[in-house]
C-alpha cells in the first residue's frame, strides 16, 4: 500500500514575523480496495462400487407369465406347430384366435377380399368366426415360433381361456361361453 502525503506550507520573502506558526504537514488518510481472492479446492470423484443382486427362487416362474406373454398379449403355438394362437387386446376389440390350415372352410363372404379361412377367432360379440385377414394376427413377431402350449395346459387372459387338447385348441370367452375349437382336419364354432 502506498500512502499519499500532502504538504501545505507558506513561504514569505524577508524575515519571519512573530506569532506565525511554523509550516505543518498533514497526512491525508487513504484507502485501497482489496481484491477478493478465490481459492479452488482440487476436485475429486469417487464412484460407488457396482451392486450385484442375486435372486434365488425355489419355484420356477409361472409359465403363463414368462413363456406366453408379450406386449400385453398372450401368444402360443399348438403342440403340432400347425397353429399360431393368441389372446390380444386391440384398440377396437379384445379377442382370442388361432391361425393355420383347417378344414372344412365355409364359403368366403362377399365382404372379405383378403385371406379367408386361415383361422378362427372369438370376440365378445357372439360365437367364434372364421378370419378374414391380410396376414398373421396371432404371433408375437419373434423369428422363432411362439412357445408351445402343451397338451392339457391352458392359458387365460383378458377374459378368455385357451386350452390345448388332443382334439385341437379350444378358446372360449369366459363370461359368455362362446368360442371355437380348431384342428387340422376339423373345427367348430359355438
Amino acid at each position: 500500500m502506498f500512502g499519499v502525503a500532502v504538504v501545505f506550507g507558506a513561504a514569505a520573502c524577508g524575515s519571519s514575523e512573530a506569532g506565525q506558526a511554523p509550516p505543518t504537514s498533514q497526512a491525508v488518510p487513504t484507502t485501497t480496495a482489496s481484491v477478493p481472492t478465490t481459492t479452488f479446492a482440487p476436485t475429486t470423484t469417487t464412484s460407488a462400487p457396482p451392486t450385484t443382486t442375486t435372486t434365488t427362487s425355489s419355484a420356477p416362474p409361472s409359465t403363463t407369465a414368462v413363456e406366453y406373454a408379450r406386449n400385453e398379449a398372450v401368444y402360443f403355438s399348438s403342440p403340432t406347430g400347425g397353429f399360431e394362437c393368441g389372446i390380444i387386446s386391440l384398440p377396437t376389440r379384445t379377442e382370442a384366435g388361432c391361425q393355420g390350415s383347417t378344414t372344412p372352410i365355409p364359403p368366403r363372404p362377399e365382404n372379405c377380399m383378403v385371406n379367408w379361412g386361415n383361422g378362427i377367432r372369438v370376440t365378445g360379440k357372439g360365437p367364434g368366426e372364421f378370419l378374414c385377414s391380410g396376414g398373421p394376427v396371432y404371433t408375437s413377431g419373434v423369428s422363432a415360433a411362439d412357445s408351445v402350449l402343451s397338451l392339457g395346459d391352458k392359458v387365460s387372459s383378458f377374459g378368455f381361456t385357451c386350452k390345448s387338447e388332443a382334439k385341437g385348441v379350444t378358446c372360449v370367452k369366459d363370461d359368455t361361453g362362446h368360442g371355437f375349437r380348431i384342428a387340422t382336419d376339423s373345427n367348430e364354432t359355438f
